[in-house]
């Protein structure tokens, strides 16, 4: 439906016409025939969000997909000193965070994420994630930019009568707010707080935000991925555990979205240096490399780590048998070991320790780059998890780095804990079982920096699509992709699924895990059916390519893919993107005329889809002429296209005429490859019984 604009004064005289004039009837739209489906409007082009619109017209993006001219973000680079407490399961922590004001324009706000407060008791969260338990969230006992103190009230912990407290936490807010020129957290009880700066970071300026802080890991029976980090006191796995500066784009400025669970992240890159200290004995794994092996390791350790990358075997660095200080680790007199950690260019950070971790490594062979370390640190009770994961992923390292380009990382590390699934720069939170699929996540969004948070599907959707290509090459097999873009026609216009486009944080629990994860491989299905498979994947690594460490969003990839490929895609990227609609096509009619057989076919859904029609002959008969748009597949098979335009202007039904001489016609099946969605695929072929009905025979 268009938009009537009126100015106020037209809109009056419309009013006062209105009131004066006859009333007006709305004309009845009379009913189309029985059966019959009304014409279609196809949209082709790519709706146009404000965000993109402005990034666009600032030059930060442009139609070609690639980054713009003006391109620009944030860095943040953190130095942070962490430490902890069995005894309480508490982590205490002091960071120092160099923000890096890359955009064009001054910066009167720093946005945080204090994700420890999603285990608070008020906090919202999505269902079915449920946090293992209820903790005091992040602390902060001190909080500073260039030296220069913030004012943390609205941090503090709610006192008495839950109601009464936050008035008190929202008026000595709004009390600090009022002194000008004075630093003040806003929202420190949330996921998602800012600090409003008395002195705004200049373009192109750097500030330095300073955090002391402390919370407790929680533990217990969480529901759902980083719900629950830690095995009673002698295994923790931290993870959003520090205060993280929030991503800040050209597209919309500060991130605000809350953590509610499923979702994952949006994150600056930048450096990382970072000092954990736990009592010695305890193992430490993490993003980045080992700064000082000679002073937490015992010299077998480090003799054992020289040979990881010499061959493909599994090398135990630290056996079950080997527990404790002086064993497990080099001894301390503090009774406390130091483990520190360098990563460039990342956008998180992650590590796990245990009291009794078994540490086994061994090597991926990267293309154009050389060997890389596998590292697996897991308990000696669940070694039959981690026997094969090793193997798992080298094969993954080594297979997405030929599909897409080479792992960017000097490490990777495979970490045993309550959270088997999950992603972080150099770190995977998995034993074999998503060795594959978590690996993947080094390509997105540990490199190709995906907003994970809004579009999930180009982070989880991308990697179940290579996934499906690495176990397939895994096997010696070739990958099928046939029949996944027609799944879809089955599940097209349920009333609880959200476009993909939609925000995957506000999804629902009915379809989180299918919109994010699972249809981007039916998408790509269809695309393949179209421009074929290997084009896709090709287009894919040049779009991954020109994106390296930087930050896409779905209309660079959409651009991106459109001129990769040659293409105008719009009306596909919107039908399968913007829409739920499938294309649910079917074969309408076959009728022989001479050397003619007209096929119809009909398309009864919003989705348009190319007509591609496999028509099988009679073992004998004349010879079999060439038709345009036709290829002959095999001595009595021809596949015939028809392009997408012919849906342009509305139409339901297309008449293809089969022009191929008097061999007879025994059989034909539309979408022969099952990729475009369709409800009712058995009315897709001629004859739809089983019996063999000959057409054109002499």
């Amino acid at each position: 439906m268009a938009m009537l604009r009126l100015s106020l004064g037209g809109l009056a005289a419309a009013l006062c016409a209105l009131s004066s004039a006859a009333p007006l009837v709305a004309q009845p739209t009379l009913p189309a025939a029985a059966g019959a489906v009304p014409p279609r409007a196809v949209r082709r082009d790519i709706p146009m969000a404000n965000a993109i619109r402005r990034a666009m017209a600032a030059g930060t993006r442009d139609s070609t997909g690639r980054p713009g001219a003006k391109y620009w973000q944030l860095r943040t680079d953190y130095d942070i000193d962490v430490s902890l407490d069995p005894a309480t399961s508490r982590l205490t922590g002091k960071a120092r965070i160099t923000i890096h004001n890359t955009s064009p324009e001054p910066m009167p706000f720093i946005g945080l994420r204090f994700d420890p407060n999603h285990f608070l008791g008020n906090a919202p969260h999505a269902a079915p994630w449920v946090p293992a338990e209820v903790t005091d969230g992040m602390v902060l006992t001190r909080m500073a930019i260039d030296g220069k103190p913030v004012n943390i009230a609205s941090n503090a912990a709610l006192g008495g009568i839950a109601a009464e407290g936050a008035r008190a936490i929202q008026n000595a807010q709004q009390a600090a707010a009022a002194s000008a020129g004075e630093n003040t957290l806003l929202s420190g009880r949330s996921t998602n707080a800012r600090i409003r700066l008395g002195t705004p970071i200049a373009a192109g300026a750097r500030a330095v935000l300073e955090v002391d802080w402390s919370h407790k890991l929680p533990g217990g029976p969480g529901t759902g991925h980083r719900m629950t980090q830690r095995w009673a006191d002698t295994l923790y796995q931290p993870t959003q555990w520090f205060p993280r500066v929030a991503k800040y784009d050209d597209l919309r400025g500060w991130d605000t979205e809350l953590y509610l669970g499923p979702s994952e992240f949006y994150n600056n890159f930048g450096t990382f240096d970072v000092r954990i200290d736990v009592p010695h004995g305890w193992i430490v794994s993490g993003t980045g490399t080992l700064q000082n092996p000679d002073q937490v390791l015992t010299p077998t350790a480090r003799e054992r780590l020289a040979r990881v990358t010499q061959s493909d075997a599994v090398t135990t660095i630290v056996g079950p048998d080997e527990v404790g200080p002086g064993q497990a680790t080099a001894s301390s007199p503090s009774g406390r070991l130091v483990w520190r950690f360098h990563a460039d260019t990342v956008n998180d950070f992650a590590w796990a320790t245990a009291k009794k971790y078994v540490w086994t490594a061994t090597r991926a062979t990267i293309p154009g780059k050389g060997a890389v370390p596998v590292h697996m640190v897991y308990l000696p009770g669940r070694a039959n998890l981690f026997a094969k994961a090793g193997e798992v992923t080298r094969h993954a390292l080594e297979f997405y780095s030929r599909l897409w380009f080479p792992y960017q990382f000097p490490q990777l590390t495979l970490q045993d804990g309550p959270s088997a699934g999950m992603e972080y720069p150099m770190v995977i939170n998995s034993n074999v079982g998503a060795a594959d699929h978590e690996a993947g996540h080094q390509w997105w969004p540990m490199v190709v920096g995906n907003n994970e948070t809004w579009y999930g599907w180009m982070d989880e959707g991308f990697n179940q699509y290579m996934n499906i290509l690495s176990d397939a090459d895994a096997e010696r097999k070739p990958p099928v992709l046939d029949g996944l873009g027609q799944s879809y026609g089955r599940l097209s216009g349920t009333e609880s699924e959200p476009p993909m486009m939609w925000n995957a944080n506000y999804a629902g629990p009915a379809s989180y895990g299918f919109t994010t994860y699972s249809k981007t491989p039916l998408m790509l299905s269809m695309l393949g059916g179209i421009v074929g498979d290997s084009a896709v994947q090709r287009a894919h690594r040049e779009w991954a390519t020109a994106w390296l460490f930087k930050h896409p969003s779905p209309w660079d990839y959409m651009f991106f893919m459109n001129t990769a490929l040659g293409r105008d895609l719009g009306w596909f990227w919107n039908s399968w993107l913007f829409t739920t609609e499938s294309v649910d096509h079917r074969v309408a009619s076959v009728k022989r005329q001479g050397l003619n057989t007209a096929v119809t076919v009909a398309q009864d859904g919003q989705m348009p889809a190319p007509i591609v029609l496999e028509v099988k002959f009679a073992p004998a008969g004349a010879p079999i002429r060439p038709m345009r748009n036709a290829v002959l597949t095999d001595s009595v098979t021809a596949r015939v296209t028809v392009p997408v335009d012919v849906w342009f202007d509305g139409r339901r039904q297309h008449t293809v005429n089969l022009v191929f001489g008097g061999r007879a016609i025994e059989r034909i099946t539309l979408d022969p490859d099952r990729r475009f969605p369709d409800r009712n695929p058995t009315d897709n072929r001629w004859p739809q019984s089983g019996d063999v009905k000959r057409v054109g025979v002499p």
